[in-house]
């Protein structure tokens, strides 16, 4: 089959490899769609410490199953399917309290185990007794179906926030996940969604959004923005759709009393920490949440949400790729041109 491989930071091969094959209790999957993750990016520039190269990274999955192995029941072959990224060991403390995503012992598609930057991959026994493969209608493309995984960590940051009508929302950051904030934040009765970038370009997109505010504070004062649309309240939820301290510190200066801040996108390892005034916080009572990977039972409100065109997952694809193009893919991704890029392994 053909795969990319992750060699090495800034350099993927496109190679031929041995088409896997089913061991008991697998399940093999023919890819027809991977969309390109931040993480994605992240892989190819940097390494990451749970990746061994040379190794197949990608991980937001929707194909066929093309091969059951032995023992494994309620899946057959033909099955169009997404995958869920994180397989969690079952055993420590997050696991049996219901928080999978936490896992001090798990295992991930695209890291650990071969990912979906190929024509075929291997489901590990574990990841099918834990139901990471999820069957998905008929009628759903699987262009459309690969953003699942995106939404459902969407739908996890959001299950803190507990945004309802009249709310406020301001989401910094423009790229994909930042406009599936704001779509999700409107489906739950949000009344006004702001959002803020530096690049002109994403902002621009984000039009197609129905986004009531757009604000460059390259170009004016977010603070200031911000109190004229709150009649000088505060935005009741801010969202941090992006790698920034400045962005996380920002949160703190606009959030209204009560308020609710995500820190959705994590810092650079190398520069982790922010300044802020802490008694925003212990004044105006302001919870501050973060958001990490996201529960298969998210998975499925997701897939139900854009099986549903609650959320239209189309909008979101800038442009697909052969896997022969995958540089030219990540690095297209990278540099912000678009939203979301698609590997389509046999196009």
């Amino acid at each position: 089959m053909k795969a990319a491989v992750f060699v090495e930071p800034r350099r993927m091969e496109v190679r031929e490899v041995e088409t896997p094959r089913c061991g008991p209790g697998e399940v093999r999957i023919k890819v027809m769609s991977c969309a390109i993750c931040g993480t994605d990016i992240r892989i190819y520039n940097y390494g990451h410490h749970n990746v061994k190269p040379p190794q197949i990274i990608g991980h937001e999955i929707a194909g066929v199953i093309d091969e059951v192995g032995p023992n494994v029941k309620g899946l057959r072959e033909g099955d169009r399917v997404i995958v869920v990224t994180s397989i969690p060991c079952g055993r420590c403390a997050f696991c049996q309290k219901g928080s999978p995503n936490l896992c001090t012992d798990f295992k991930a598609i695209g890291y650990h185990y071969p990912g979906g930057f190929a024509q075929y991959m291997i489901m590990p026994e574990d990841g099918v007794r834990a139901g990471n493969i999820m069957k998905i209608p008929d009628n759903l493309p699987f262009n459309e179906a690969s953003l699942v995984e995106p939404l459902s960590c969407v739908i996890n940051g959001q299950s803190y926030l507990n945004i309802g009508l009249a709310d406020s929302v301001l989401i910094i950051g423009a790229g994909p996940i930042g406009c599936m904030h704001a779509e999700l934040a409107r489906a739950k009765g949000a009344t006004k969604v702001m959002m803020s970038d530096v690049s002109a370009e994403r902002l621009n997109i984000a039009r197609g959004f129905g986004i009531d505010r757009l604000i460059n504070p390259a170009q004016e004062s977010l603070e200031q923005v911000v109190a004229e649309e709150t009649d000088g309240a505060g935005v009741n939820v801010v969202i941090v759709a992006c790698s920034s301290g400045k962005a996380q510190e920002d949160a703190l200066k606009v959030v209204a009393t009560q308020g609710r801040i995500s820190f959705f996108g994590g810092l650079p390892k190398d520069n982790p920490y922010i300044n802020f005034n802490s008694n925003i916080i212990h004044y105006k009572e302001v919870s501050v949440h973060g958001a990490f990977a996201s529960y298969p039972s998210q998975y499925k409100q997701a897939l139900s949400i854009i099986a549903a065109k609650r959320v239209d997952a189309s909008k979101f694809i800038t442009a697909t790729f052969p896997l022969d193009r995958i540089v030219e893919a990540l690095e297209t991704a990278q540099k912000a041109e678009g939203l979301k890029m698609v590997i389509n392994p046999w196009q």
